[in-house]
């Protein structure tokens, strides 16, 4: 492979190694063309996921993985409800899909490695209360604690209000957030009627 002009397969993977999953637009920044993903894949350095997606072989798998996956195929994805208590480890929430949350305007990404539930964001709800983050070498936008919190009383329909709760007791009893953040939080989300009596009712 050197003598048709391409680097060597160890310079190649050390370029990649720390990523952990990329697209082929990540490899073309890092400088390496679609041979290199095929001398990649042919040495078995890496392996495809789905269509467009692929993974370093020998990178230890973590219960991040899977987040750390979907983020990587959509990028502009947030992860959020159970997904994001998991990341914060708050409560005893152990989802099978990954939560994520689009913008109202946006379509759903097409071949996602994994099973998704999406809720939709608009406005403030897209920024407010939303960082990020590296899992596995993957940039991850993820909602704060508190923001996290909130959510699960706006989604109280989708995963129950005892899910919600249990979120608020861990998140204020684990000092992952504070009263004031949350009620900071739902006065933008405008929920703050709905989530103020269960803050007064664990304060008192």
């Amino acid at each position: 492979m050197a003598n048709m002009g391409y680097p060597s397969s160890k310079s190649v993977f050390e370029k990649i190694k720390n990523r952990v999953f990329f697209r082929p637009g990540d490899a073309k920044k890092l400088g390496l063309t679609f041979q290199n993903i095929q001398q990649l894949l042919k040495n078995r350095d890496v392996e495809k996921i789905s269509r467009g997606l692929y993974r370093v072989s020998n990178a230890e798998p973590t219960e991040m993985e899977t987040i750390a996956m979907v983020a990587a195929a959509a990028p502009k994805t947030i992860v959020c409800l159970l997904s994001a208590l998991r990341v914060h480890d708050i409560g005893t929430q152990l989802p099978h899909t990954v939560w994520i949350a689009l913008n109202r305007k946006s379509r759903k990404p097409a071949l996602l490695p994994s099973q998704v539930r999406i809720v939709r964001y608009s406005g403030p709800m897209l920024k407010y209360g939303v960082s990020q983050r590296t899992m596995m070498g993957v940039k991850v936008f993820v909602t704060s604690p508190a923001r996290t919190v909130v959510d699960c009383f706006r989604y109280r329909q989708k995963i129950g209000l005892a899910v919600a709760l249990e979120a608020l007791r861990d998140a204020i009893h684990s000092r992952k957030t504070s009263v004031d953040e949350i009620m900071r939080t739902a006065k933008v989300c405008r929920i703050s009627t709905v989530i103020s009596p269960y803050v007064e009712a664990l304060s008192s």
